[in-house]
């Protein structure tokens, strides 16, 4: 009988070489907790990155990992789930790595709904790089890179993922250990593109970015719990919850005739009812947890098929053959 497996097991030799005081160990922390908890073999588990400040997590991995180039991690990852269909993939990559060079690898990773893990940590900044503006950085935000404040509009890395209809779309905070953990596990069972944002400080380039959500003295006022067919309810006193306005969705206050049946609940189904959360902005809470799950086939399982039914009545094939097949001439 095989000896279950710890923490410990899924923890490199590497030395883990992050600043100090770095949301990526809080993380990186919280996918060594689940590990043994899937109950998938090392060998069976493969880490996919990048380049930037997350792309170090497959080196602290105990498992398979691959540190590709800048952008290519979700490229890399569908040629490994198409030939080793029977492995565990999960993509790590950052919202600049994985939005800016890397946007077209990411979407249609998702669109094609391939059976992977991808997780992006969110810092709102370019970290490796030294604190250049990123494509989620806020309008106005002054780096080195954009001294006089940046004019970009930033990707909503969430309405993303819903517009390229990835079937399972969630967001966590990188120092909510045990909600991180709960959504990295609900995104491991999803068959298909499970894809999780992951609000982390960069507290180099980037500190406080998301301390509305992650400071425990005021986080109860910001952060919106979502939970499949639960209202949405929140604050320090569960006493604040979101109600529709005729199309608009508004913040009341519980009390004085106003009730939970009044609430909108939370449906995982309902994709209109997750753009309309996943675009909230202050003073509007945000949203954490599943926004949207859905079944449908994947890629990498729909193209296996029709490539055992092509063996089946075609032959296993032969390589010199399927060359030589057709039209073919001599250069001399």
């Amino acid at each position: 009988m095989a000896t279950a497996l710890t923490r410990k097991d899924f923890i490199s030799d590497q030395e883990v070489r992050w600043c100090p005081g770095c949301g990526d160990y809080a993380i990186l922390a919280q996918v060594q907790k689940i590990m043994p908890e899937l109950g998938v073999p090392r060998e069976n588990t493969v880490f996919i990155s990048g380049i930037g400040c997350s792309s170090r997590f497959p080196y602290y991995m105990n498992t398979y990992g691959f540190h590709t180039i800048h952008g290519r991690a979700p490229a890399i990852a569908t040629g490994l789930k198409m030939t080793r269909p029977e492995l565990d993939v999960w993509v790590v990559t950052g919202d600049g790595d994985g939005l800016s060079i890397g946007g077209n690898h990411l979407i249609h990773a998702l669109r094609r709904n391939i059976d992977l893990k991808i997780l992006l940590f969110n810092n709102k900044i370019y970290g490796l790089t030294k604190g250049q503006y990123s494509p989620t950085s806020e309008v106005g935000k002054v780096t080195k890179s954009t001294p006089a404040g940046s004019v970009d509009f930033p990707f909503n890395p969430i309405t993303v993922a819903l517009g390229a209809h990835s079937s399972f779309i969630a967001r966590s905070i990188d120092v909510e250990q045990k909600h991180l953990q709960d959504t990295l596990k609900r995104a491991h069972a999803h068959r298909g593109a499970s894809f999780v944002e992951i609000l982390q400080n960069c507290n180099i380039f980037n500190d406080g970015a998301f301390n509305d959500v992650s400071d425990k003295a005021i986080k109860a006022d910001h952060q919106l719990i979502l939970e499949h067919g639960k209202p949405l309810i929140f604050g320090k006193n569960r006493d604040k919850g979101i109600r529709m306005n005729g199309m608009r969705p508004e913040v009341v206050q519980l009390g004085n005739g106003v009730t939970d049946k009044d609430l909108l609940v939370h449906d995982e189904t309902n994709l209109p009812l997750a753009f309309m959360l996943a675009n909230f902005e202050p003073p509007m809470p945000t949203p954490i947890g599943v926004f949207y799950a859905t079944s449908r086939p994947t890629y990498d399982s729909a193209v296996n098929a029709q490539l055992e039914h092509a063996k089946k009545t075609q032959g296993p094939g032969e390589l010199r053959s399927l060359l030589r097949r057709g039209d073919t001439w001599s250069v001399k």
